[in-house]
């Protein structure tokens, strides 16, 4: 079955999708993006998803390419053209198409939008739940203004793919101080000696996922102490469990990091919890 996406006012095939050669996602990556997990035919916090994107494009000054609802009417129709139950669909807004330069171009110009989605098999996904996955850290090298989800990631693309190279799924970044940020694509957590589960604070220097904030929720219905703050790698390392978090994969254990085994090399049962809850706490949109 072909593939379908939206690009500007049209649904096309997905091997036909185009913008053009001077768009500003491409020229500069002044652009935004959102992902949203589609689970058993709903798109899952939506609402949130979509409260960041006005954020992001508040921040970096370009206005929102449509009203929500129809912005939300454009998400289901292309899932329903690409028969997506299980998987993902992908936004973009960039600041439109311009002649090529640094400053902001005219106010007439207006905004682009892309939307794909995709199928994803639930069976890889539950894979990685039993076995867990390995981590490498890396300096955070990014820009300081990662709270914005700009499609600006490069530093990201080059973590993660060290973290292949040396037989890992994930790279986690680590700041000057020697503490965690987060994960290349996830945010990351650890449960503490004392059971509480850690994460660091939602600042400028990680981004506040939309699975992180829901995971909250979660925790507190499951009685769970959950504390917002600066961990050492040395810490994460002696960790009772690590596991990162993304729109994607909700909770995934990560039970080797820099060929140390994270406890006894399982993955643990607090993250088995939250992500047995998270799909009854999370908001879910029908397609």
């Amino acid at each position: 079955m072909p593939r379908f996406a939206y690009v500007n006012g049209r649904y096309v095939r997905h091997a036909d999708a185009a913008v053009h050669i001077e768009d500003r996602g491409f020229v500069f990556a002044d652009a935004v993006y959102e992902v949203c997990q589609v689970q058993a035919g709903f798109i899952v916090d939506l609402t949130r998803h979509l409260d960041r994107l006005d954020r992001s494009l508040a921040e970096i000054r370009i206005r929102p390419p449509m009203p929500r609802a129809a912005l939300t009417a454009i998400l289901r129709e292309v899932l329903r053209r690409n028969r997506v139950v299980n998987g993902m669909v992908y936004l973009q807004v960039t600041r439109g198409t311009a002649r090529r330069d640094h400053v902001f171009p005219a106010p007439d110009v207006r905004p682009s939008l892309i939307v794909t989605a995709k199928s994803l098999d639930p069976a890889v996904n539950a894979a990685k739940y039993a076995a867990g996955i390995k981590g490498v850290t890396v300096p955070d090298n990014r820009w300081g203004r990662v709270d914005i989800k700009t499609v600006g990631l490069l530093p990201n693309v080059l973590a993660r793919q060290q973290a292949k190279e040396m037989g890992a799924q994930e790279a986690i970044f680590v700041d000057a101080e020697g503490n965690v940020t987060e994960g290349g694509a996830t945010n990351l957590w650890i449960v503490d000696k004392a059971g509480t589960l850690v994460t660091r604070p939602a600042g400028h220097d990680i981004l506040k996922g939309i699975t992180r904030t829901t995971l909250m929720d979660v925790a507190a219905k499951l009685g769970l102490a959950v504390e917002e703050r600066r961990f050492s790698v040395a810490e994460m390392l002696e960790a009772r469990e690590v596991f990162v978090t993304g729109a994607t994969t909700i909770c995934l254990p990560v039970v080797s990091i820099d060929g140390h085994t994270i406890a006894n090399g399982h993955p643990g049962m607090t993250a088995q919890k939250i992500r047995e809850a998270f799909f009854a706490v999370a908001e879910k949109t029908a397609i």
